[in-house]
This record gives structure tokens, C-alpha cells and sequence, in this order.
């Protein structure tokens, strides 16, 4: 799942229901998936995150791997949102991650449609039982969301717990966009009380 991305990445903007969502692809697979941002802030922080220049996807060739990444990306992320389970796959490129995000990350991309996972239980099976917290900070930090399944984890207890950090504005709305996206799978989850 992880390779070097040094050439720069490919960046295509889609429309979401919650507003653009924007796909960054280097040759390796899909390197950053974001909603809710604008554009070129998304395009700023991967070139800023990877060291190297950002393209728009209709400036590069036809045949460019990373146009086929994000045409996979793309269509993905249509089959998550419109709730069914993706008929495809594409590689994820998480190289410039600390080794740490990369574990979490690539155990939370093993959870599958319809299912969910408590931070403790990644934790435990990442081999680092106690580290929920940890988790949740990794998680916190997923460059490539939707993609990377994050809103299928949640509470020991069973509650929705926590999503995107402050990222994608108020606390209230990260929740109902994860509440939105488990629902879409068939999956309800309770908000914690208080």
C-alpha cells in the first residue's frame, strides 16, 4: 500500500453531496481524498504534503497512470455515496505517512461494507491493545477519507464516537455525515448521550 510519490499528483474535484470533493493520485494510487474544503487549499496542502507540484487530471496524458487511479477513485466513490459497495478497487498510496497512521490505516481499510470496528479493537489488531486514543488521532489524520473507511469505527460502546476532527466544520456535522455514510451501508449507531 505504500510506495514513493516524489512526482507530484494529479488532483480531480467530483461534486458530493455535501459539496466538492476533491482526489489526489501520484503514480502509486490515491494519495488524498477530501470534501468540503476548497479547491486550491486542497491542491496547496498535498503539494506542501508530498514536496512536489500538484496538476489538474485534464493536464496530464491520457494514458497517465495516476488518471487511471483517480477514474477508479472516482468511480468508488460514486458507489459508497449513492450506498452501494464498491465494485472496484484502487491502490492507496500512504509512503509520506508516519509508520505509525500507515499501521492504523491499513488495518481500518480491512473493515468491510456494512461493518464496524471499535478504536480499541484496531488498536488490538495492529498489536497495540490499550492504544484506542492513538488510534483515534491516526484516524484523525487519514489523508485519503471515504476511501480509507474511517466512519465504519467507532465507540467501545457502541456509539458513533468521534469524525474528521475539526476539519469539515462543527462537531454536530462531522456526526451526521458519519451517521449519513454507515446509513447508506445499513449500519445504525447511536450518539452517545451528554
Amino acid at each position: 500500500m505504500t510506495t514513493d510519490s516524489r512526482r507530484g499528483a494529479l488532483i480531480r474535484t467530483i461534486a458530493g453531496p455535501d459539496g466538492p470533493i476533491h482526489l489526489g493520485a501520484s503514480d502509486a494510487g490515491i494519495v488524498a481524498v477530501e470534501q468540503a474544503s476548497e479547491r486550491d487549499r486542497f491542491a496547496d496542502g498535498l503539494a506542501r504534503r508530498l514536496r512536489a507540484p500538484t496538476e489538474a487530471d485534464h493536464d496530464a496524458p491520457t494514458d497517465d497512470p495516476r488518471r487511471g487511479h483517480l477514474d477508479r477513485a472516482q468511480r468508488i466513490l460514486g458507489d459508497l455515496l449513492a450506498g452501494r459497495p464498491a465494485a472496484a478497487t484502487v491502490p492507496i498510496d500512504l509512503a509520506d505517512r508516519p509508520e505509525w497512521d500507515q499501521r492504523v490505516l491499513v488495518a481500518v481499510s480491512d473493515i468491510g461494507w456494512g461493518e464496524t470496528a471499535s478504536y480499541g479493537e484496531i488498536a488490538r489488531r495492529i498489536g497495540a491493545a490499550g492504544a484506542a486514543r492513538a488510534v483515534g488521532g491516526a484516524l484523525g489524520r487519514n489523508p485519503v477519507t471515504l476511501l480509507i473507511p474511517c466512519h465504519r469505527v467507532i465507540a467501545a460502546d457502541g456509539t458513533i464516537g468521534g469524525y474528521g476532527g475539526d476539519a469539515w466544520g462543527s462537531r454536530e456535522r462531522a456526526l451526521q455525515r458519519k451517521r449519513t455514510l454507515l446509513h447508506r451501508e445499513g449500519v445504525t449507531v447511536a450518539v452517545r448521550a451528554g
